[in-house]
């Protein structure tokens, strides 16, 4: 009995389903267009807009037009102080955190490096991984880059000796790297 009224409920929900998008399509085929109609209109933007920069406010412009601050907010989201993106100008690049390996960062200590990079070094937190430990380090992805062009010594270039662990953490470091490469711009 049970399983009968499941199934008369589940054919009374597909039923409701049909007839639903039935009288969405057959709204569709007069020229009705479904969703929330827009608040402002396009053509009383640019009013709105002049009419904020010539000092209205949004709860007057609101009341004008006959719709809530909101959708004057929305129209000149641009023009309010606190809008400080501009379309030609780049968003800023937001600094990322990376484990540097702890062989890769004793190396950086011994090594002539630019101030951001020693800055970020300096900064860095220690974490301590078994024997051994990772630097986590927060900097733009420039400046592991640059970082990572640096470490190339490691793999035992200008007549140093090829020592296996250095040139297996520099391989990691430059995984994890080339992963921001991947995700970041």
């Amino acid at each position: 009995m049970v399983q009968t009224l499941a199934a008369a409920g589940e054919l009374q929900r597909d039923l409701q389903r049909e007839l639903t998008y039935d009288g969405l399509h057959a709204a569709e085929a007069r020229g009705s267009k479904g969703g929330r109609r827009p608040a402002a209109l396009a053509d009383k933007t640019t009013d709105v807009r002049t009419a904020y920069l010539e000092g209205r406010s949004i709860a007057a412009l609101a009341r004008e037009h006959g719709v809530n601050r909101s959708a004057i907010r929305t129209g000149v989201a641009y023009l309010l102080p606190d809008h400080t993106a501009t379309e030609d100008a780049p968003a800023p690049e937001l600094p990322v955190t990376l484990d540097m390996p702890g062989k890769v960062a004793d190396f950086f200590r011994a090594t002539e490096l630019e101030p951001t990079e020693r800055a970020t070094l300096d900064h860095g937190v220690t974490v301590r991984r078994g024997q051994g430990y990772t630097l986590r380090i927060s900097a733009v992805s420039a400046v592991h880059r640059g970082l990572l062009a640096r470490c190339h010594l490691l793999d035992g270039a200008h007549d140093l000796p090829v020592v296996p662990a250095q040139r297996k953490v520099r391989r990691e470091y430059e995984n994890r790297v080339s992963t921001l490469g991947a995700a970041g711009p």
